[in-house]
């Protein structure tokens, strides 16, 4: 616990920074409602993300590009009501932040009415992270692989293993974080990648198969309990095994992560 944090008292971002500047390992999991999220809240996870991920691993789409922002708005506002403490992040969906009046108004949906503490959006659209940050409004950036562009990339694929196309996402980070972005999620890029980011940037730099010297790590929450159909991603663990309930595997997702246990070599590119 910070300095700056009290009992019972809501993670700011301020807090978050506060772990990246003191080598603390950030912890977050993706949530959709508040039952999982009161459990996530009590298990210690720093941040929770509702997560556009609620189209395939919630309502069963193949990709996340058929959720809309009263999905998001619905579940964002479901986790809020049952967390204590935890950061609260929600992704503006697919279309929702096309230009940066249309990014504004559905990011001011999901903190006035959703209780999110900030909001993530995907790719370098500059433009609208600043207006964002003009409104007041937290930006966390989201680089490396962009699910929202699933169709333009085809497929799931690591980012960032050609030195042109690795040089463009250092760049880029460099950009979200002047344009005022406070946080970034960076999703499968090269470990070596990862690092040399986050040791480049002040923001924290959050990870999802992205290696272990990221500033703190993600993942769906219904990957890591191994409850997801299909195929479960390599850079995912499913930490329920060996353990006696949710609860436990949670702990267990947080320990590992807390000590630099989680991603191992295995999970990482």
């Amino acid at each position: 616990m910070t300095m700056n944090q009290s009992v019972n008292a809501l993670l700011s971002i301020n807090d978050i920074r506060a772990m990246k500047r003191d080598g603390e390992k950030i912890t977050c999991l993706t949530a959709y409602d508040a039952s999982f999220a009161a459990l996530l809240d009590r298990s210690g996870i720093d941040v929770l993300l509702v997560g556009d991920s609620l189209g395939m691993v919630v309502q069963g789409h193949r990709t996340t590009i058929p959720v809309s922002i009263a999905d998001m708005l619905y579940h964002t506002r479901c986790v809020n009501h049952a967390r204590e403490r935890a950061f609260l992040i929600a992704d503006l969906p697919f279309m929702s932040y096309s230009n940066p009046i249309d990014a504004a108004k559905n990011a001011a949906l999901l903190l006035q009415q959703g209780g999110a503490q900030m909001v993530k959006l995907e790719g370098a659209r500059l433009d609208c992270i600043r207006f964002l940050v003009e409104q007041k409004i937290p930006v966390c950036g989201h680089l490396g692989l962009l699910p929202q562009s699933i169709h333009q990339l085809g497929g799931y694929q690591v980012q960032g293993k050609e030195p042109d196309v690795a040089q463009k996402i250092r760049e880029d980070a460099q950009l979200l974080q002047e344009s005022g972005a406070t946080m970034l999620i960076l999703e499968c890029v090269p470990a070596a990648l990862a690092k040399q980011i986050s040791n480049e940037l002040i923001i924290p730099v959050i990870g999802i198969g992205a290696g272990v010297d990221c500033d703190g790590q993600v993942l769906v929450l219904y990957d890591m309990l191994g409850i997801s159909f299909g195929k479960r991603p390599r850079f995912s663990k499913n930490f329920l095994l060996g353990e006696d309930s949710i609860e436990s595997a949670i702990h267990a997702y947080r320990k590992a992560v807390k000590n630099a246990e989680f991603p191992a070599p295995e999970h990482c590119y």
